[in-house]
């Protein structure tokens, strides 16, 4: 019989800070990509193309750190299943800030030509590298440390990221256009959010070097469970739930990019709505979300994480209809309530998923498990959406058809959630992932 490691109680303060700033801070260096890429990057870096083409070419590299974040994912997990989480979390953020500011310094079309996208892609690839392996390490940190019946409730810290790193981004890019000028912030303006990232990471890193490795991996080197290739004995016992783990992701990342990213662009450039309106909409959307990320987080500790994520999940099935017909009013506040109804929807069913990707795995690939399965939901439901309803505009389906889009990756991911477990009552030492 396995034993269950012995722990003393960690600070819920001192776990919440060190799983809060680290993906805060690598989600405000991810977003503030999403909002330049909508913004300005297809006459910066992509300047002999109309507007549209621009806009595909922008949110192009936009996808491109999608597309590394598994290889990401599957680098890190490796590590952190065989040397430990909190290495890796120190590794990652540093990845991430740097590829961050690189770009911030890049010189655009006018000054390299061709080499200036060229290199845009390479630290866009860079980038994704860095967060496939943040968000793992991050999610792991407060379930491999929380007590039992609260890893939902230590889990939403984590979750809260992503909101906490968005409104910071968005509430630069909201002062940049109050105070500069379109020529000036299409100059230089974009570019303060990047270098600013350097001073979050420096503060990142010192929260991150002062917290101990958990518990639970801590016992499984104490008693030699570790894995010699962790992704090697992930693909061989829980493949399945790999997949079904990335597909039922999917809908938090279609939702908060389609909410964000690509509403940004067609709200602006489509629907003349004001940019600072637009930005000042998403943000109090963002508000939603976490606000649905909390309370989520906490029922499923209750109610489990299933059902919490199955009932989020069938929600937004039905909002992908009804959110580009309010969009199509450019009633500002119909607008606020399309965008606060699909973020406030991603907080429901990003919430839980702290908890229940590791608890899906077993220790001793729990890392590489849990964070290639949130990356490879990232690749259709972050990188697509964008992309397809960029298209769908272009080629003249209209924006209806991109609700019905969010209406189908949503049906996928219910779809993937009935075929996986309730994990809420799961041991993470001794039964997750058999």
């Amino acid at each position: 019989m396995t034993a269950t490691p012995t722990t003393v109680a960690p600070s819920r303060t001192r776990i919440a800070a060190a799983s809060l700033i680290g993906t805060a801070i690598e989600f405000y260096d991810f977003y503030i990509y999403g909002t330049a890429a909508a913004l300005v990057l297809n006459t910066a870096f992509f300047p002999d193309m109309d507007r549209l083409a621009g806009s595909l070419a922008a949110f192009s590299t936009f996808a491109v750190a999608f597309i590394s974040r598994p290889l990401g994912s599957a680098v890190f997990g490796h590590w952190g299943d065989r040397v430990g989480r909190k290495s890796m979390l120190v590794v990652s953020l540093l990845v991430m800030g740097l590829s961050t500011v690189a770009i911030g310094l890049l010189p655009g079309y006018a000054a390299i030509g061709v080499a200036a996208p060229a290199l845009l892609v390479l630290l866009r690839f860079t980038q994704g590298i860095g967060l496939g392996g943040e968000w793992g390490g991050a999610a792991l940190l407060a379930t491999e440390h929380a007590p039992p019946g609260k890893r939902g409730l230590y889990a939403m810290f984590p979750q809260l990221g992503p909101s906490v790193g968005f409104i910071v981004a968005n509430g630069l890019f909201l002062l940049l256009g109050e105070f500069l000028s379109d020529g000036q912030f299409g100059s230089w303006g974009w570019r303060l959010p990047f270098v600013a990232s350097l001073l979050l990471v420096l503060m990142g890193l010192y929260v991150r070097l002062k917290i101990s490795e958990t518990p639970v991996f801590q016992a499984a080197m104490d008693q030699h469970r570790i894995a010699k290739v962790p992704f090697a004995g992930l693909m061989r016992r829980q493949w399945r739930r790999v997949l079904l783990g990335a597909g039922a992701m999917t809908i938090a990342y279609t939702l908060f990019y389609t909410a964000t990213t690509y509403c940004l662009a067609y709200g602006t450039a489509t629907l003349k709505i004001p940019k600072t309106t637009m930005l000042g909409l998403t943000m109090i959307g963002v508000v939603f979300m976490a606000v649905g990320t909390v309370f989520s987080s906490m029922v499923s500790d209750r109610y489990g994480r299933r059902r919490t994520l199955m009932t989020g999940t069938a929600v937004a099935a039905v909002w992908g209809l009804v959110m580009f017909p309010l969009m199509e009013t450019r009633s500002t506040f119909l607008v606020g309530l399309a965008l606060a109804g699909a973020l406030a929807l991603m907080g429901l069913v990003f919430g839980p998923m702290g908890a229940y990707l590791p608890e899906l795995f077993r220790t001793e690939f729990r890392y590489s498990g849990a964070s290639v399965a949130y990356s490879l939901g990232g690749v259709l439901g972050g990188a697509v959406p964008p992309l397809v309803a960029t298209s769908m505009q272009a080629s003249g389906l209209g924006v209806l058809a991109v609700g019905i889009y969010v209406s189908a990756m949503a049906v996928l991911s219910l779809l993937c959630l009935l075929a996986l477990p309730e994990t809420g009552d799961e041991t993470l030492w001794t039964t997750s992932g058999q």
